[in-house]
């Protein structure tokens, strides 16, 4: 009976009841006097306030900052229709300029303007010549032994690449090409071939595949020579092992455009001219 008694006494263990006893006087609870319950009273309107005031500026300034999103919206749209002006009359006059280039290589009449008219693309040319034709593989990606770009770094070895066309260009020049056109893009001494993803661009032109190289020269002598060079060797060991597609004719007659836009280095008034207008 006695530990009945015992059990139904102190139904609650003795740890028990001392941790309860040590939370209670460690939490305090809240605040007895009157000045600890004003001061919180205070410390909780001060925050309702707060965040009152806050809410109040910030449906004050929305107008205001919307109105200065607008007006920053509107500038950019100004400042960049006035940009797209600029480039149009850039555009313009390279144009003019390009025209009275050609103009003036004409005006000359002499064998050696034109000559340079046609070596730096400032002037339309037709004769016979070589139309190669290069193409991806019909399944890009595939490959083969004996890579000829193993020290290029090209992973998909199936796609016509810049480097690809930069030794078929060269290739046409080494072998006797007069003037080389791709895609109808003219090449002059200056253009370059680069790369953009998988984009080949020509002068910052992109091109899409297939890839017409048109090159003016003596026709079957520049295929002959062409085909028989390293580049061409190159080219055809693409072909063998990665499929690239690749088709190389020679033409009685091929139109190739001047170039857009022709950039002049050096130059200086003709003074033979100038002394037989005066006399």
């Amino acid at each position: 009976m006695s530990l009945l008694n015992n059990v139904m006494d102190h139904s609650l263990d003795d740890g028990y009841a001392e941790a309860a006893a040590r939370k209670k006087a460690a939490d305090g609870g809240l605040p007895k006097t009157l000045r600890a319950k004003l001061g919180l009273a205070a410390g909780l309107v001060l925050a309702a306030l707060v965040v009152t005031v806050g809410a109040a500026q910030a449906r004050v300034a929305a107008p205001v900052v919307a109105k200065e999103r607008e007006g920053l919206i509107d500038r950019i749209d100004q400042e960049t229709e006035a940009a797209d002006k600029l480039e149009d009359d850039v555009d313009e006059l390279r144009d003019e300029v390009s025209a009275r280039q050609r103009e003036a290589l004409k005006e000359s009449g002499s064998e050696q303007g034109e000559l340079v008219g046609i070596l730096s693309g400032a002037v339309e040319v037709h004769g016979p010549g070589v139309k190669l034709v290069v193409d991806d593989a019909r399944e890009a990606g595939g490959g083969g032994d004996g890579d000829p770009r193993e020290t290029s770094g090209f992973s998909d070895t199936g796609r016509v690449r810049d480097r690809d066309m930069q030794r078929v260009v060269n290739g046409l020049w080494e072998s006797g090409a007069e003037a080389i056109s791709i895609n109808g893009q003219r090449l002059t001494a200056l253009s370059a071939i680069r790369a953009a993803g998988d984009a080949i661009l020509v002068d910052n032109k992109p091109l899409v595949p297939p890839y017409t190289v048109l090159a003016v020269g003596d026709g079957e002598r520049l295929s002959t020579r062409f085909q028989d060079s390293a580049d061409g060797l190159y080219l055809h060991a693409l072909q063998e092992n990665f499929g690239i597609r690749t088709a190389i004719s020679a033409e009685e007659d091929l139109r190739l455009p001047a170039a857009p836009r022709v950039t002049v280095r050096t130059a200086q008034p003709n003074t033979e001219k100038t002394e037989k207008g005066t006399s």
